[in-house]
């Protein structure tokens, strides 16, 4: 069965035994957390959430994205800005989707 959630932000269409990069969670690896936010199950759909629906998951790690330089120069002025930023991720695994 598929699912659409919606956390951080974003919208993720899942199965069981997905495995997905999130933004950062609360929790440490092996904990299991519950999305509420769940927007479509199966083939029913909610306006705009599916009451009495939820999809249950177990967080495999909390990890880090790879680095993103954002990297700024005026030319013939001897200036430039050189940045990094690493995105704080949660890999989840879902392991069940219960929809009413």
């Amino acid at each position: 069965m598929l699912a659409v959630i919606r956390t951080g932000g974003k919208q993720y269409t899942v199965a069981s035994g997905d495995i997905l990069e999130i933004d950062r969670l609360p929790g440490e690896a092996g904990a299991s957390i519950t999305f509420s936010e769940v927007l479509m199950a199966g083939t029913k759909a909610g306006a705009p959430l599916l009451a009495g629906a939820s999809v249950a998951a177990e967080i495999v790690a909390q990890d880090r994205a790879p680095k993103v330089i954002a990297f700024k120069k005026k030319r013939r002025k001897d200036t430039h800005r050189k940045r990094g930023h690493r995105q704080l991720l949660t890999r989840v695994k879902i392991t069940d989707i219960t929809a009413p």
